[in-house]
């Protein structure tokens, strides 16, 4: 995301650099989801239109929406649109999450998280 600077979003702390990020998969998949869409695979209507439809499914299913689970549905809407665009096969990204969750679970505390199979 090199020359990037996007602005906070509404709620979201910002720095003197952009947003401020609670944890880093939040950096990261904001950065994903406008690297996608600069690369041409989604337009940001695109974008928006999957992230309010996850916002509202969220609302029904009593989500508070206090702010803190925005970024799960950031993830789950950037999951539904480049499973949508053919981008990645779902069970391919059900695979791999469920990889990273039991190298992380295998990995001691302080330790870089590795997958097996991976240098």
């Amino acid at each position: 995301m090199s020359g990037l600077t996007a602005p906070p979003l509404p709620g979201q702390a910002a720095g003197e650099t952009g947003p401020v990020f609670r944890e880093p998969w939040e950096a990261q998949a904001f950065a994903l989801a406008v690297e996608l869409s600069q690369a041409g695979h989604f337009t940001w209507d695109e974008w928006a239109s999957a992230l309010g439809q996850e916002i509202k499914a969220a609302q029904s299913s009593g989500d508070p929406d206090l702010g803190d689970t925005y970024y799960h549905h950031w993830l789950a809407a950037l999951e539904r649109l480049v499973t949508d665009k053919g981008l990645v096969v779902p069970g391919d990204m059900r695979n791999r999450r469920d990889a990273w969750e039991l190298a992380y679970l295998d990995t001691p505390h302080g330790q870089p998280v590795k997958l097996k199979n991976s240098s």
